[in-house]
């Protein structure tokens, strides 16, 4: 006996709630499928492969290397240790350098000749600028009132005077010849030497005028050995041309006639620039080299009442 199934399908107009697939969601899946498809093919011949989802035909990018900047990385087993040497120096101020260097250099005398042979020369302008520094030293420790040449304040400031003077000595010698060549750096340096000795007081009494008595003296004698150098060199053009004449004998007014040795230095030397020195001898001198200025003086050869001797045709 045949059985007819009772159970029909609706009509397909009637299935509302069974939306068939849009377009869109098949064209997307069949690219997905034939992407695939297409890798699979291509990368079949190694497992190492990948696949790439850019377009075939895009340009490969060459890859740049950015620059690296290195820094220190602090270290994770932070400890302490002392500081390198360069870093260490730089902490330490002028005083202490000199001080540490100083002792350095008594303790190994082959570093101390090192470094005197290795330093730098000072030059005039900053040996002057160190004697300025201690002068400085000296004007900061007189008290406030009071007469600044009474023996109170001579006691309050001996200490600065000394160390001033004790300076003055020690650097005079290095601008003086043999250790010196040029006249004209020992003559710059003893111009500004003898303006600080002029700058120091006279005081109220005798004994305590001692120390710049006795560093006119020792100035004195630099000047002459200096002048006496300089006039065998060219003829003491250095001399001729600088006017130290006046110079030398204006310090010597200032300190009082104590730079006496210095002026007689000169005159001997260049005895045609002292014939217009104060206290020079009448008629010009008798040295020989004088005859240069009696050619200027259209005097030589002029003796008594004779006729000077005419030089050149007028």
């Amino acid at each position: 006996m045949n059985v007819i199934n009772q159970h029909f399908a609706p009509p397909p107009h009637l299935l509302n709630n069974r939306l068939s697939p849009s377009r869109s969601s098949l064209s997307s899946s069949n690219t997905m499928s034939s992407r695939k498809r297409k890798a699979d093919d291509d990368g079949g011949d190694g497992e190492d492969d990948r696949m790439s989802a850019s377009p075939s035909g895009s340009p490969a990018v060459a890859t740049r290397s950015l620059p690296r900047h290195y820094t220190k990385r602090m270290r994770t087993n932070v400890s302490g240790r002392p500081l390198p040497l360069p870093r260490l120096l730089e902490t330490l101020s002028a005083d202490e350098m000199r001080n540490l260097l100083t002792s350095i250099c008594e303790r190994h005398p082959n570093i101390g000749n090192e470094v005197v042979n290795t330093a730098p020369r000072p030059s005039v302008q900053s040996t002057l600028e160190t004697l300025g520094r201690y002068q400085s030293n000296f004007q900061a420790a007189f008290p406030f009132g009071g007469r600044s040449s009474s023996d109170y304040a001579y006691n309050r400031v001996r200490q600065q005077l000394i160390e001033l003077l004790d300076a003055l000595k020690d650097f005079t010698p290095h601008f003086l010849p043999p250790n010196e060549s040029q006249p004209a750096t020992s003559l710059a340096f003893l111009d500004g030497a003898t303006d600080i000795i002029h700058r120091l007081p006279d005081w109220d009494t005798y004994q305590n005028n001692r120390h710049k008595a006795e560093a006119y003296e020792e100035m004195a004698k630099a000047w002459a050995a200096v002048i006496r150098e300089a006039a065998k060199k060219a003829g003491g053009i250095q001399l001729q041309y600088g006017n130290w004449d006046q110079k030398i004998t204006k310090h010597n007014e200032e300190s009082g006639g104590r730079m006496q040795e210095a002026v007689n230095e000169l005159r001997g030397s260049l005895g045609w620039m002292g014939s217009n020195a104060p206290g020079a001898p009448p008629g010009g001198s008798s040295d020989p080299m004088s005859v240069r200025q009696q050619l200027l003086n259209g005097t030589y050869g002029m003796g008594g009442s004779a006729a000077p001797v005419r030089v050149g045709p007028w």
